[in-house]
């Protein structure tokens, strides 16, 4: 135990406990953005030990849904992910089986058709009646309405950094907010022209059980080449063009171009049976990249910047802004 890093010796009380025997605990470097990871290694065995933020910085009971989701899915038969060990809700820790792999580097094509069988087995758990049970995603985006809120929401909790932040500032009112309100017209006359509404909500029948935040950035690769998946924290019903948004647009781990129309003619296969789905992707598409933008720049709030401290950041604040910028201005030119 070092007593010197009190986050560490909590962890390791917490294994202690969890498993009722000695344990040796260390963290896990880059595990996690807003959760800290620690390997736990107890009488030959080896555990992945979670913490999530605090509910006081946090009001989502993440450990609650990623609990859940990892349970319904065990009890039905999907394989490739973490097994609940133990929880430990009062000091916010979940014990987890431990997965030998290592992060993705590369994606191939077995790899995007190894997530569509896996988004498959989460799509099919939607009939059961504990999927009930299960909340709504993480920011769920029910409507093109909802996803124009979010839009609005986030640039308003940045545009308020102008003063302190110039560079983001010029970028946010000189480029992002015109192209915003030009593709949010653009998305809402291509949702009228074709018979739906922007503004109603997705009905129930054509939602579906997401692993939000999915994509190979939340993979591992295991010693046979094959990919395991994690963290599901996110995890609830949301419009399936969301979740096969964020998969093509997620800068964690970008897929090249024939990577893209391999996965999306993939989801289209898989959620096809709403007709709408592939009108609604092909019109919301350019609000979730825009959206993605903004998420880039969480850096620069402060109290986002505090949970990345806590995850472990080992970076400047500032040098994490200008990368952040940087990615944002990027992924900017390629929408526009």
């Amino acid at each position: 135990m070092n007593a010197h890093d009190p986050g560490l010796s909590l962890a390791t009380n917490v294994a202690k406990a969890l498993l009722v025997a000695p344990a040796e605990v260390e963290r896990l470097r880059g595990g996690g953005r807003n959760s800290r990871i620690y390997r736990v290694r107890c009488r030959g065995q080896s555990f992945a030990l979670k913490q999530y933020p605090s509910r006081a910085d946090d009001p989502r009971d993440r450990l609650g849904t990623e609990v859940a989701a990892l349970q319904l899915m065990k009890r039905n038969g999907i394989e490739v992910i973490p097994r609940v060990v133990a929880v430990d809700r009062e000091r916010n820790f979940v014990l987890l089986s431990w997965i030998d792999g290592v992060l993705v580097a590369q994606v191939g094509d077995t790899d995007i058709d190894s997530a569509a069988a896996f988004l498959s087995s989460v799509h099919a758990l939607r009939q059961l009646q504990q999927a009930a049970e299960q909340p709504l995603a993480a920011e769920a985006c029910l409507s093109g309405e909802e996803v124009e809120r979010q839009l609005r929401a986030r640039l308003a909790l940045l545009g308020r950094l102008g003063a302190e932040e110039p560079d983001l500032g010029t970028f946010l009112v000189e480029a992002f907010a015109p192209a915003c309100a030009r593709y949010v017209a653009e998305a809402r006359a291509r949702i009228g022209a074709n018979g739906l509404d922007f503004g109603t909500e997705l009905a129930q029948e054509k939602r579906s059980l997401v692993p939000a935040d999915f994509g190979f950035h939340n993979s591992l690769r295991q010693g046979d080449g094959s990919l395991a998946y994690i963290d599901f924290e996110y995890f609830g019903w949301d419009d399936p063009v969301k979740l096969t948004a964020d998969i093509l647009l997620h800068p964690g781990v970008p897929l090249s171009s024939a990577q893209q129309r391999r996965f999306r003619e993939a989801a289209e296969r898989l959620y096809g049976e709403d007709a709408s789905f592939a009108v609604r992707l092909e019109a919301l598409l350019p609000l979730f990249c825009l959206r993605w933008i903004l998420i880039l720049l969480n850096e620069f709030l402060p109290e986002r910047w505090q949970r990345r401290v806590l995850a472990g950041a080992r970076e400047s604040w500032a040098e994490a802004k200008a990368r952040q910028l940087a990615k944002a201005r990027d992924l900017f030119a390629r929408l526009t």
